[in-house]
């Protein structure tokens, strides 16, 4: 019995962590919100912006406002607040097929625009499971194969006759729990820490740090979207889109 409460304790707080990370967050600002929807629809896309950014700092989990504020940028032809919003709002909802198309639409713009290099198939196939917007859906799946392992266990236990269960069963069911929560919990670390960034200046020096005083490896045009993988004083290694490696100065990036 002890241990089934543990099991069960421990099986509740992953659920709240993964749910609460994946929240969509609450409803939009009514006043803020229309009021936005209205510059734009005047053209006054700076004012637009100002209350759509007022809107994301109460409610930073709404893949519309970024969707809207990208738009606003876009409109305003600032090419890394566009990208960096188009980016946010598909950290927040992967399937926002208007923030994709836009974001293509974008990054079209740029003049050199660097290509995305695709992933090998099992990174591809692994990131598609660890989607940030799945952990709750693969929590709530786990919550399901624990009870039902939990209530077989007890049919087998204390059953006089009657039908016959595998006595495999629990353990399948109790491995594809596991495995649930691993899927839940790397999705949930998906959305909290996400490694993306976007350079918000034209012609970004890609530095190679070991080569002191030495010329910049290349040149990256704003709206660029990076992935982080260490910082070191003012600088951030990152990945171009390209599978390129460097060093890029943190105050050039903004993290999405």
């Amino acid at each position: 019995m002890k241990k089934f409460l543990v099991s069960c304790t421990i099986l509740l707080l992953a659920l709240s962590y993964c749910m609460a990370a994946a929240s969509g967050g609450a409803d939009l600002n009514s006043a803020n919100w229309s009021k936005g929807n209205d510059f734009f629809k005047k053209k006054s896309y700076d004012s637009a912006a100002a209350y759509y950014e007022k809107i994301a700092v109460q409610r930073p989990h709404n893949a519309e406002v970024y969707y809207n504020l990208g738009n606003a940028y876009y409109r305003l032809n600032k090419i890394g607040f566009a990208v960096l919003n188009y980016e946010r709002a598909l950290q927040i909802n992967p399937d926002y097929t208007e923030a994709k198309e836009n974001l293509i639409l974008t990054r079209s713009r740029i003049p050199t625009h660097i290509p995305q290099t695709g992933d090998i198939f099992f990174i591809a196939w692994w990131d598609a499971l660890t989607r940030a917007d799945r952990a709750t859906t693969w929590a709530v799946w786990g919550l399901v194969l624990f009870l039902s392992a939990i209530g077989i266990s007890m049919l087998m236990y204390f059953k006089k006759g009657g039908m016959r269960i595998p006595p495999q069963v629990p353990g399948i069911l109790g491995f594809a729990w596991l495995c649930m929560m691993v899927l839940a919990y790397n999705a949930a670390q998906n959305y909290k820490n996400c490694h993306l960034a976007v350079v918000m200046q034209n012609d970004a020096p890609l530095m190679n740090l070991e080569q002191k005083g030495g010329k910049p490896m290349s040149l990256i045009p704003e709206g660029t979207t990076v992935k982080i993988s260490a910082l070191k004083g003012e600088f951030a290694e990152v990945t171009l889109p390209d599978g390129r490696k460097g060093w890029v100065e943190q105050t050039w990036l903004n993290k999405v």
